[in-house]
């Protein structure tokens, strides 16, 4: 006897498939559904903040003059571009990051070349020069105000006056020299990260390859110029790039050491001077969305160096 299977009901082609796609997404949805919390929160504290400040920076918004807030389009940025103090800050700026950067990096290659030899108590000795880079900016500031700079009983006077005696000069050190004050200050807490980053970039280095240098007759000096240095480059970029994007916007420091005077106000602070003295709320959100913006584009090229790195590192 013959089944006629004519008008059964024929199985949908794609049924299988369409069910897997489901399943997939509904499983995509459960990994990332707990990190939904932590992505909303992370929109509110900082993407909301910044499009509050890039619609003040368009707008003449004075606390001064209450009844005179309106629109001002692109005259708070002309200000801030054409104003003497705003362009003197940003040199200033410039001056300190390039400074603390700079220093910082050959410092801290100096320190990771010595801390990537084997010596006894070379774990302790790490340990211990990352502590100036975990300590609170503001203690540190503090610190190198009082218990070093300080012309009565800071230290630096009190070497001079044990090695030279009584009639040791005892200058002023902030007085005297006000942004280098600061930018010691900032390379003393910056070293030990510049030192971290490369010091990874020397122990991940082809150690056959060296040995195999020095066997054919290569010194030291040879084998840091013409290996070990070209293999730290995209290193001492990345430590550079991640260093100016932190001390550009460093305030703690300015504040604390010289509260911007004696010419050392950079633009974080002459932000908070336009903010809190002046009360020129637009003035000073166009001078915000300008650091960003300078930020950002110091972020890409970070970015592209990790990207960079990366690959690199994942191709060997």
């Amino acid at each position: 006897m013959s089944v006629d299977t004519k008008d059964a009901p024929s199985k949908p082609k794609h049924s299988g498939t369409q069910t897997g796609s489901f399943m997939r997404k509904t499983g995509d949805w459960a990994r990332r559904a707990p990190l939904l919390p932590a992505l909303i929160f992370m929109i509110v504290v900082t993407q909301l903040p910044f499009l509050v400040t890039l619609f003040t920076s368009f707008m003449d918004w004075n606390a001064y003059y209450p009844d005179e807030r309106g629109f001002a389009g692109i005259d708070n940025f002309r200000r801030v571009l054409t104003d003497a103090n705003t362009r003197h800050a940003i040199w200033v700026t410039i001056l300190l990051t390039a400074g603390v950067v700079l220093i910082s990096l050959l410092l801290g290659l100096g320190i990771a070349l010595l801390l990537d030899r084997k010596f006894r108590g070379r774990g302790a000795v790490r340990t211990m020069m990352i502590t100036p880079f975990l300590v609170v900016p503001v203690a540190a500031a503090l610190l190198w105000k009082h218990a070093l700079y300080n012309p009565s009983y800071g230290l630096f006077n009190g070497v001079l006056k044990w090695i030279f005696g009584e009639n040791a000069p005892q200058p002023d050190w902030i007085s005297n020299q006000p942004l280098w004050s600061i930018i010691f200050a900032l390379v003393w807490q910056w070293t030990p990260f510049m030192m971290l980053i490369l010091l990874a970039g020397l122990q991940s280095r082809p150690l056959d390859v060296i040995e195999a240098a020095g066997i054919d007759g290569a010194n030291q000096w040879e084998i840091f110029r013409y290996m070990t240095l070209p293999h730290l480059r995209q290193y001492l970029e990345l430590s550079a790039l991640l260093g100016s994007i932190y001390v550009v916007q460093n305030f703690d420091a300015v504040f604390t050491i010289t509260s911007g005077g004696l010419g050392t106000a950079n633009l974080p602070y002459t932000i908070y001077q336009t903010f809190y003295t002046a009360h020129d709320y637009g003035r000073a959100s166009a001078a915000g969305v300008i650091v960003v913006i300078g930020t950002i584009a110091i972020a890409t090229f970070a970015l592209r160096s990790v990207s960079t790195l990366f690959r690199e590192e994942s191709g060997k």
